[in-house]
């Protein structure tokens, strides 16, 4: 197999015959002459197919786009048999959480919260659960789960293992490798990579789990653009580059920020995202980032662009977040120009 690298340039092409295009075209159409695999616009599209070939030989399994994070997020637990156990991280992306709350309130299920990062918590937790949830690292408080060993142990108890893999990628980590089952990304965040589309996948390990992810999306509606994919599979290419930039930016700012008397700093090895905590609480981190001028405050991340955000601006974030936490979506500039706004700011 070729390197991650080379595979995010080279997957979901047209055949090298002449005349082909080097790039899939974007199709945009609602309509196809029937008789064939599509039928209609809302059952498949050559542009989607192109971007999750590439994914999904990046992930090593069958992807399937979606509309957003949010509509992968939805179509994954719309598997979990009615009244099923969800094990899922206590510090999830907050979107997950309102899901997972929004299903347990209905009834359809039943969610317990645990600490990712404790595998013995996690093993206790999934005992007849019919899935477990993982954030690895977990969003915004960084913390590493132990994949393969709290993988095997949902397994053992019967349980699927999802993995949300958006700030890892797979050019860090490969969760079908670990044994996942299904793996989702926010396409939006560094797949994509320039904070101009919003879009989700899933990658699932197996045929028959894609297939019913598919179906799911056709039933409910939630496709991306034709123009959505097309983008993002372009962002996909320059992939690791971007991502090697910015983590090694990410790298430098940890070392130029370690032992500041105003912050405790968070960074989970790898990967570009850093959350910092302010001394002197809310206030403190709220005069933080009105104070940079080169990084911009926004809440998504994963662009070339560096921001920053206090996250428990938001009510739904879990309150044992600190309040003073501010997570640094660290992007491609030159590194003495992030560091100096950031040290600037703390003065």
């Amino acid at each position: 197999m070729p390197h991650p690298e080379t595979v995010a340039v080279v997957a979901g092409r047209p055949p090298h015959t002449p005349d082909q295009p080097m790039n899939t075209p974007v199709h945009l159409v609602s309509n196809y002459v029937g008789g064939g695999q599509l039928e209609y616009g809302r059952f498949g599209n050559p542009s989607w197919t192109a971007f999750e070939d590439a994914l999904g030989e990046l992930e090593g399994g069958r992807a399937v786009s979606f509309a957003s994070g949010m509509a992968a997020i939805s179509a994954v637990l719309d598997l979990v048999p009615a009244g099923g156990r969800i094990v899922a991280p206590r510090h999830s992306y907050t979107g997950t959480i309102g899901q997972l709350e929004d299903v347990a309130a209905r009834g359809l299920a039943e969610v317990v919260f645990v600490d990712i990062a404790d595998a013995d918590a996690v093993r206790e937790a999934v005992s007849g659960a019919a899935m477990l949830w993982i954030e690895s690292p977990t969003n915004p408080a960084l913390e590493v789960a132990d994949l393969p060993r709290i993988t095997a142990d949902a397994h053992a108890a019967g349980a699927v293992v999802v993995v949300d893999n958006t700030f890892a990628t797979p050019l860090r980590q490969r969760p079908i490798e670990a044994g996942a089952d299904l793996v989702v990304h926010s396409v939006t965040k560094y797949l994509a990579g320039h904070s101009d589309l919003v879009m989700g996948a899933v990658v699932a390990a197996r045929e028959e789990d894609a297939a019913a992810l598919a179906a799911r999306r056709t039933l409910r509606g939630g496709i991306p653009s034709p123009l959505d994919a097309f983008l993002a599979l372009r962002g996909l290419r320059t992939l690791h580059v971007r991502l090697d930039r910015a983590e090694a930016n990410a790298r430098e700012l940890v070392a130029r920020l370690g032992g500041h008397p105003a912050l405790e700093v968070r960074y989970p090895g790898f990967g570009a995202i850093v959350s910092i905590v302010v001394r002197g609480g809310a206030e403190a981190a709220d005069a933080f980032v009105a104070a940079t001028r080169l990084w911009v405050h926004a809440t998504s991340l994963g662009g070339v662009e560096s921001t920053l955000e206090r996250r428990r601006r938001w009510a739904a974030e879990p309150a044992t977040i600190p309040a003073g936490l501010v997570r640094l979506s660290v992007g491609i500039e030159h590194i003495d120009d992030l560091a100096d706004d950031l040290l600037a700011a703390l003065v």
